[in-house]
């Protein structure tokens, strides 16, 4: 992570863990800390954002205002590519169905449920309607694709996700769809595994348009939680057919852009907790400009990892993102 930071410049945002897992906007998780005192829950957000904003690199406009940053920001790349860097913790509503996991509960689909605010969603549309490059990035922390992760009949969902705030997500993808944006594409953490999603304005019709792809990157180092339930990756890919790739090794995905095309490769290690290991190229897609829909061109299967799958339906995933 030192030498990635050495190498490369950085364009960073933050998701929960530099305040308190899954918090929402001034909300702490339910548990037995102190911070279930709002006071105190500000306190301790204002003092998580100061420490952020002097340890990363981070313009003078992001400086914390007590427990408020303005962390949300657009960077352009000439007419090739504007990212769209996005906060979905500070603004959101709180979780629904009490933050289960995996859950499903009437509160996801509540139009007021917003993930962004009503401020920030104002600016992304303006930014995308007024954008003039070739692609248009969603920078962004949480899984963007529905994803229902239990096996048969039964559904439930990551509503940490923007599963949780489906009217954020249907005004978003129909927004795009409607005003033709060029070449929209998300990146996407928080799960600490390899992900490829169609991005559709019905997740439900196998016919809905595809809009855009989203690629959700694995962490460095951090957890494998596929580790615990091998088997879910499988199960998630069946559930879920708008999800094309799953992978759950650690790495990075890195991208590459011109002006007729996106490739992403999805890097990897074999181990992380002893020296040595050879980093190399598990899968890559391509997304052709004026075509929203990533193909792969070259390594794994879909499913694909460190260990074997096994099918089994009913098994879910632990949730991600937990310390």
């Amino acid at each position: 992570l030192q030498r990635a930071h050495a190498a490369f410049p950085w364009i960073v945002t933050w998701d929960d863990h530099e305040v308190e897992n899954n918090y929402a906007d001034e909300i702490s998780e339910e548990d037995s800390e102190p911070d279930q005192d709002p006071e105190v829950f500000l306190r301790r957000r204002a003092a998580a954002y100061q420490a952020y904003y002097e340890h990363m690199p981070l313009r003078r406009r992001s400086v914390p205002r007590g427990p408020d940053a303005r962390l949300y920001r657009r960077l352009t790349y000439g007419n090739l590519a504007e990212f769209n860097v996005l906060d979905t913790r500070q603004y959101r509503a709180n979780q629904p169905c009490g933050d289960a996991f995996p859950a499903n509960c009437p509160g996801r689909l509540d139009p007021d449920q917003t993930i962004t605010g009503e401020r920030q969603e104002r600016w992304l549309r303006r930014g995308l309607a007024a954008s003039n490059t070739r692609w248009n990035v969603l920078a962004q922390q949480i899984f963007m694709a529905q994803i229902d992760l239990v096996g048969g009949p039964k559904e439930g969902f990551y509503v940490d996700g923007w599963d949780g705030y489906v009217a954020s997500r249907d005004r978003l993808l129909n927004f795009l769809y409607r005003r033709r944006v060029s070449n929209p594409v998300v990146l996407t953490g928080d799960w600490h595994a390899n992900w490829l999603c169609d991005l559709k304005t019905n997740f439900d019709d196998p016919d809905s348009p595809v809009v855009g792809t989203e690629f959700v990157g694995t962490s460095i180092t951090s957890t494998d939680y596929a580790a615990a339930q091998p088997a879910y990756g499988s199960v998630v890919l069946e559930e879920n057919p708008h999800i094309r790739y799953f992978n759950n090794q650690r790495g990075y995905v890195r991208c590459r852009l011109t002006q007729e095309e996106w490739r992403t490769d999805y890097r990897v290690v074999p181990y992380v907790k002893r020296p040595g290991a050879a980093i190399h190229t598990t899968a890559s897609f391509v997304i052709e400009e004026g075509n929203p829909t990533a193909h792969q061109i070259a390594g794994a299967k879909p499913f694909g990892g460190a260990r074997a799958a096994s099918r089994a339906a009913g098994s879910t995933p632990m949730p991600p993102d937990q310390p």
